[in-house]
């Protein structure tokens, strides 16, 4: 026994104090570990303090052979014929001679800040709308960008960065890596007009809209603003939404007051969810999920199907015969017989840890996880939302 703690024993007192300490250090469990704090500004937006949506329709030209076919997208040379005649080039009368493989026709898409001034500079993302193969290279022509009332806001121009590549060989073998008919520009975008939102338009209460609905993530939101300003001007409407009426030493400074208020730590609660994608395979469990007692038994199957081609050869001077071709078909099954028929039990209360942790001692896969995770869920022993995607 250590010296402290033989001196921390030495009297009925002490005692006391070192059974209470030992029921503090057992009471914690890493499977029930409290969610880390998240400030305001991060599960949470100001409502009127949005974005917009732009999107145009431009020209990329200066492509290697990759772009559109005159043939197959008519529009990418109809497009190119009115922006030449837009500078005095006239195009129309030879709109058949055309060729369009340097030229694709695409969609430009950005998003405008609520806030952004004249001048300021946005990303912009394009993307091939007829069938060009790729768009590396290329220079995007000076496009408008409309939003949802039809009015121009921004305009985009510039030279894209393309973040994959496709190879053709002379036998038609194509090699490619990621989406070569979708680039970006960095700042390819400028302001031309602004959206006219102004932070005097909130007026005298700012609403916070949680992008996760959650009644408990709301009360420990509205009374972490309530604590941090040492008054009740916080007050939550329902599970999505805090109302804070903006005190009269900030009416003039809106922008301190909520740069005060994003910074504010909250521990946001989180629902007991399993989310599974059967395409790919994919499941993410948050950590409040919990199971109750149950047993899982699993048998790994191993099916093969193997397609062979012989080939079948008449005898030797037999001139009826004739050379064939046959196919094979070969089915071959296997059993683990290590896990067959044996039962993995997993007690009540068992965290995500815990059922991991058995399902991988069962040597599963993930495809099978996810019939085993939904059979758990048909018996009532899994104690959270199942989400198949």
């Amino acid at each position: 026994m250590p010296n402290a703690l033989k001196s921390l024993t030495a009297t009925p007192l002490g005692w006391l104090l070192a059974a209470m300490l030992l029921a503090a250090l057992c009471s914690v469990s890493p499977a029930f570990a409290v969610a880390p704090p998240a400030k305001i500004k991060d599960i949470s937006n100001i409502e009127g303090v949005r974005e917009n949506v732009l999107v145009g329709y431009g020209l990329v030209v200066g492509l290697a052979g990759t772009g559109d076919s005159a043939n197959g997208i008519p529009f990418t040379r109809q497009s190119l014929a009115n922006m030449l005649e837009r500078l005095g080039v006239n195009a129309k009368d030879v709109l058949t001679q055309i060729k369009t493989k340097n030229v694709a026709a695409v969609m430009v898409t950005a998003r405008l800040p609520s806030l952004a001034r004249g001048g300021s500079k946005i990303d912009v993302t394009v993307s091939s709308l007829g069938d060009a193969k790729s768009l590396e290279g290329g220079m995007l022509l000076a496009t408008p960008l409309v939003a949802a009332d039809g009015e121009t806001y921004a305009v985009a121009q510039g030279a894209m960065v393309v973040g994959g590549f496709q190879a053709t060989g002379a036998d038609g073998s194509t090699l490619s890596k990621n989406h070569p008919t979708v680039a970006r520009i960095a700042e390819g975008g400028l302001v031309e007009r602004e959206s006219g939102f102004e932070l005097s338009q909130l007026g005298g209460n700012l609403k916070f809209i949680l992008r996760q609905p959650d009644f408990t993530t709301a009360m420990r939101m509205k009374d972490a603003i309530n604590t941090a300003f040492k008054e009740d001007i916080a007050t939550t409407a329902d599970n999505g939404l805090v109302d804070v009426k903006v005190p009269t030493r900030y009416q003039t400074e809106l922008a301190a007051l909520i740069e005060k208020i994003e910074n504010i730590q909250v521990v946001p609660s989180s629902e007991a969810r399993v989310v599974i994608d059967e395409k790919t395979g994919t499941i993410v469990m948050g950590e409040n999920v919990r199971i109750a007692p149950v047993a899982i038994s699993h048998a790994n199957l191993i099916i093969k199907i193997i397609e062979e081609q012989q080939v079948s050869q008449p005898f030797s001077f037999n001139v009826a015969g004739q050379t064939v071709v046959t196919n094979k078909t070969t089915i071959q099954h296997t059993d683990d017989d290590a896990n067959h028929g044996k039962f993995k039990i997993l007690n009540g209360g068992a965290s995500l840890s815990d059922l991991v942790a058995g399902l991988n001692t069962l040597g599963v896969k993930p495809r099978d996880i996810i019939s085993i995770l939904q059979n758990i869920k048909a018996a009532g022993a899994l104690q959270a939302e199942l989400v198949v995607l």
